[in-house]
This record gives C-alpha cells, sequence and structure tokens, in this order.
C-alpha cells in the first residue's frame, strides 16, 4: 500500500506540475489530488523538490522510451523526430517539454530539478546521435545537438503556435543539414 501512495503521488505531480506548472501547485493540493496523506508524503519525500526530481526521472524515461517507440514505426530515421513530435504537437493538453518547462521555472543550475532535466536533454542528444550514427552521418555528434536545438525549438514554437507545423518546419531545416 505505501508503494502505490508513492506511485498515485508521483501521477498527482506529473499531471499537476505539466498542466498547472511546478510552482504553482503546493504539498496540499498534490496531497489532495492524490488522496495521499501529509505524513505519508513525507514519508516517501523529502519535499516538494524530491517530487519534482522523481517526476522528472520519470518522465525522462517515458519520454525517451516513447519518442524511440515512435521514431521506429515511422521507420527508424533520424527525420522521424520531427515527425513523432508533430504528432505529440497536435494531442490535447499539449504544455511542451516537462524537461523545458522545469528548467524555465526551476532556472537555478545548481538546483537537482534543473540538473535532471538538463540530463533529460543530454540523454534526448545521445539518442539522435545514435540515430544518426546508425544512417552514416560522419558529423553525427554536430548534428545531434542541432538537432536537439531544433527539437527544443520547435517544441516552443508549438506552444505559441498551437500547431505541429514547427515541427515540419524543424524537418525542414534538419533535412538541409543532413545535405550540407
Amino acid at each position: 500500500m505505501a508503494t502505490r501512495a508513492r506511485e498515485r503521488l508521483v501521477e498527482a505531480a506529473e499531471q499537476l506540475f505539466y498542466s498547472e506548472g511546478i510552482r504553482a501547485v503546493g504539498v496540499e493540493r498534490l496531497v489532495a489530488v492524490s488522496g495521499v496523506g501529509r505524513a505519508s508524503f513525507y514519508r516517501h519525500f523529502a519535499g516538494k523538490d524530491d517530487l519534482v526530481v522523481t517526476m522528472l526521472r520519470g518522465y525522462d524515461e517515458r519520454f525517451r522510451a516513447w519518442l524511440a517507440e515512435a521514431v521506429e514505426a515511422l521507420g527508424g530515421g533520424p527525420l522521424a523526430v520531427f515527425d513523432a513530435l508533430a504528432a505529440s504537437f497536435e494531442a490535447e493538453g499539449f504544455r511542451g517539454c516537462a524537461s523545458i518547462n522545469a528548467m524555465v521555472e526551476m532556472a537555478d543550475a545548481d538546483s537537482a530539478a534543473h540538473q535532471v532535466a538538463a540530463e533529460h536533454k543530454t540523454k534526448v542528444i545521445d539518442y539522435l546521435d545514435s540515430l544518426l550514427i546508425a544512417a552514416g552521418q560522419p558529423r553525427h555528434r554536430d548534428l545531434a545537438e542541432q538537432f536537439m536545438l531544433l527539437f527544443d525549438g520547435a517544441i516552443v514554437t508549438a506552444l505559441r503556435e498551437r500547431t505541429a507545423e514547427p515541427a515540419h518546419r524543424a524537418k525542414a531545416i534538419a533535412e538541409s543539414l543532413l545535405r550540407a
């Protein structure tokens, strides 16, 4: 039962932090939405920051698994990441990238949450690099970092424009990088 309480807290945090923001959601709200008592919250987490870190680690694992699965279903090539993004931009409730959102809210680069969010981006770059290596790209690491810039830029632009079009524009730029 204790494990389930922890899971409910993390699930509530994922939903609330993504939809409303980390700073906007307090422990009382997390406890109320999760149905877990305050004492139980503190048995599982030292505080809200600890829960944020746990939530971000779970997000990282799920996002990278989703991306790999989506890219494989779309043919497995490096440009498929942008097609996967386009589909995610059209999902109801799209609010960008939880890691980008966390880095904006937790701007102190020394904070654990900021560091976990930044590590997520490094892991995505590593994944992009593996796709580019598999595609035989000699400048794979440089391209992976450039693709990440396009990837993150498309996410933020999609928040502003509320369409999938930024992913398509990012893909076109990525295609030109591959030809260069």
